[in-house]
């Protein structure tokens, strides 16, 4: 549970509550899975969370599997293997149909985080369709449901001609009083988390789990740890951030068409962003046709986004990551000192420029001391 955020959970029970689809929309690292689970909470007995970015294997096996983790019965759960991909879809979809506990007159809720990995089904006879077949039994479904995703993109390119039912919630970054009560968890061990609020939320976009991360590192350490130093550790090869963002990175990587282009283009829009159309083009030595079609693949992912006919990362610290270590070798301990310290310079606001002056020499003086950026603080 990295950020509780009330206003955002009663909204999406409310919309719950008045008969809606909420689809709750949020990049990796916004706090999605948490929101769900603490709704799943909210419920009680009447609602259950299920990751289909887990349970999405063949038709047959997600059956099997969501079947077996739900805690509500249907009339009757089949014993017999599916004659068909599109008969486990089926018998999938009623699954979620005739789910009820006794004693109670209010349907249940399935909290379904990655929705959209329903279209993992797509290359199995039958499930062409399989997307629009999904929306379309959850609209006339007697269960209730909100749904989740990372891709933004395509979750409404998916919605453009769903029923009304449909409520598209994006999650939106932290605003600075949600920063500060996070800090307030951690006044325990760190008691001017607070004061760096602002500092921290500049240098991790307002990501709840960027900043969750930030926070937990920084309220390990003693008073004398600043936020860019903390966050230079995390970046480190080792480092939980690292880990974090490579996550991000491989899963909609893995999930996009034209895997090596689109590393390509990354690294390029990691050298230099923003860039149009033609600029790409040149350096991948593609014509614009092709690269427009590559740059289309990651817009579907979310992992670029175009402003201006100019394109760069929806993430600045994912670029941070590509940066550092989408390379043949891992960073030094300089590479990363350097990297970071060009990220926080671009990324803090005047307003709480001064305060970083301390920071960029704490950080040189870890380098410059030989002890390397894993000593600046311990992780894990």
């Amino acid at each position: 549970m990295i950020a509780e955020r009330p206003a955002l959970e009663r909204r999406v029970l409310g919309s719950l509550e008045a008969g809606r689809i909420p689809v709750v929309l949020g990049g990796c690292g916004s706090g999605r899975t948490s929101l769900l689970l603490r709704v799943e909470r909210a419920l009680g007995e009447r609602g259950q969370y299920l990751d289909f970015s887990a349970a999405m294997t063949t038709p047959e096996r997600a059956l099997a599997s969501v079947a077996s983790a739900s805690r509500f019965r249907p009339a009757r759960i089949p014993a017999d293997t599916p004659a068909s991909p599109r008969a486990a879809f089926d018998m999938l979809m009623a699954l979620f149909d005739h789910a009820a506990a006794p004693g109670h007159a209010v349907a249940p809720a399935f909290l379904i985080d990655e929705a959209l990995d329903i279209r993992t089904f797509e290359n199995f006879p039958g499930l062409r369709h399989v997307q629009r077949d999904f929306m379309a039994r959850l609209t006339a479904s007697p269960a209730r449901f909100v749904l989740a995703s990372r891709f933004t993109e395509r979750a409404h390119r998916l919605l453009r001609d769903a029923p009304a039912r449909f409520e598209v919630i994006h999650i939106p970054p932290l605003v600075a009083a949600e920063v500060q009560a996070m800090a307030a968890r951690f006044d325990g061990s760190r008691r001017d988390l607070a004061h760096h609020a602002g500092t921290i939320a500049a240098l991790v976009g307002s990501r709840a789990t960027y900043t969750h991360l930030l926070m937990d590192t920084l309220a390990s350490q003693g008073p004398s740890t600043d936020p860019t130093a903390a966050l230079a550790a995390l970046c480190a090869p080792e480092g939980r951030l690292t880990a974090r963002c490579r996550e991000s990175y491989d899963h909609r990587l893995n999930r996009a068409r034209g895997f090596g282009a689109l590393k390509a283009i990354l690294g390029i829009l990691a050298e230099h962003e923003p860039q149009n159309l033609t600029e790409i083009a040149q350096r991948l030595h593609r014509t614009p046709g092709s690269t427009k079609d590559y740059l289309s693949w990651l817009e579907d992912v979310d992992l670029v986004g175009m402003h201006g006919k100019r394109y760069s990362f929806e993430d600045s610290l994912l670029r941070l990551y590509v940066r550092l270590h989408v390379r043949p070798v891992p960073p030094t301990d300089a590479d990363v000192v350097r990297e970071v310290r060009a990220y926080a310079q671009a990324r803090l606001p005047q307003a709480v420029a001064p305060s970083a002056v301390p920071v960029t020499a704490a950080v040189e003086r870890v380098a410059e001391a030989g002890g390397g950026v894993s000593g600046i603080i311990e992780i894990d």
